[in-house]
């Protein structure tokens, strides 16, 4: 099959509902909602979102693919930014009447779950192409994605499971890609101010095009393996954990993490301002958010708690897998 947007496009409307079936069946309750969208300026998407299940309190799978006139902020001053944060500091030129037209499609989803025991999950994968613009140049095109695990309370064996099936998902496809692709999420999902990280980690990239011996269409083999790891991995990680007892307290401390949660999508999350920016549809890209969080002044947790334990490994550079 020929690899072009429009069937990049297609496989991701595919693996949305695909992913939407599997988590239905694991949740057994609720449905997910159907509502497509339009955007003005060029484009749309699917949202996808279920809510007050039997396990899941609120998610969403995005579908979106919009284009149309490069927006203004993709103009930096300063294009050797090696941050991970950056993935968005293109090189374009800085006369802003050029316009040059863009092209992005992907899939967003956060999972929050009503227990504090079921952890909260997050992946998104997108596909970005800017054509060239006569003659200046060949055009830019490449991928991007990633999965990170969020635990309200970090079980070590849940945590070897999920870096491990990133690890096998990775290895298939080239040997480099999962310590390099786990620091780099790492570094991603890091709350600076808090000095932490939003969770457990996982595996993050961007602007994956063609190195070395990883052609493009390579590439798009490891980005859909990636996707297609997502419904396996949380699917299982909500069938150990959702029959967990757990108390108020238990409780509590979920909407606490929420809190930190919330925080990096509203601070730092670079899709966050990607949606905000193109004029994206509200309530697609803020459905990130959970229903109820909580913030406490100057929380602490007890000595030797769970609470504390989980605060200690929220930290960088963990080797969950050996």
């Amino acid at each position: 099959m020929e690899i072009n947007k429009e069937n990049i496009s297609a496989w991701l409307k595919e693996l949305q509902q695909s992913i939407c079936s599997q988590l239905e069946l694991a949740d057994g309750k609720s449905k997910f909602s159907n509502e497509p969208w339009v955007r003005e300026e060029g484009g749309g998407g699917i949202s996808k979102v279920i809510k007050e299940g039997a396990v899941i309190e609120k998610g969403g799978v995005m579908y979106s693919a919009v284009h149309g006139d490069a927006p203004d902020f993709l103009f930096k001053e300063d294009q050797h930014s090696a941050s991970p944060n950056s993935y968005l500091d293109l090189h374009l030129p800085k006369e802003k009447e050029l316009k040059p037209q863009f092209y992005a499609t992907g899939i967003s989803i956060v999972i929050h779950p009503i227990s504090p025991m079921v952890p909260i999950i997050h992946m998104n994968i997108r596909y970005f192409e800017m054509p060239a613009r006569g003659g200046e140049d060949n055009g830019t095109k490449w991928l991007g994605g990633g999965i990170d695990l969020t635990p309200h309370y970090i079980v070590e064996e849940d945590a070897q499971f999920f870096h491990t099936q990133l690890k096998t998902v990775c290895d298939k496809h080239h040997a480099t890609y999962y310590p390099k692709f786990k620091k780099w999420a790492d570094d991603y999902f890091y709350i600076k101010h808090r000095n932490e990280t939003r969770g457990i980690g996982g595996v993050f990239f961007d602007r994956l095009n063609s190195e070395g011996d990883m052609t493009f269409e390579k590439n798009i083999a490891f980005w859909k393996g990636i996707g297609q790891s997502f419904a396996p991995i949380y699917t299982e990680l909500i069938k150990r954990n959702k029959a967990k007892t757990y108390s108020n307290q238990q409780k509590q401390w979920q909407l606490l993490r929420r809190g930190r949660y919330v925080e990096f999508n509203l601070v730092y999350d670079k899709g966050t301002k990607f949606g905000l920016e193109t004029n994206g549809r509200i309530e697609s890209i803020l459905m990130s958010l959970p229903k109820f969080a909580s913030w406490e002044y100057s929380f602490v947790p007890e000595k030797n708690s769970s609470e504390e334990k989980t605060l200690s490994l929220l930290k960088k550079e963990i080797n969950w897998v050996s």
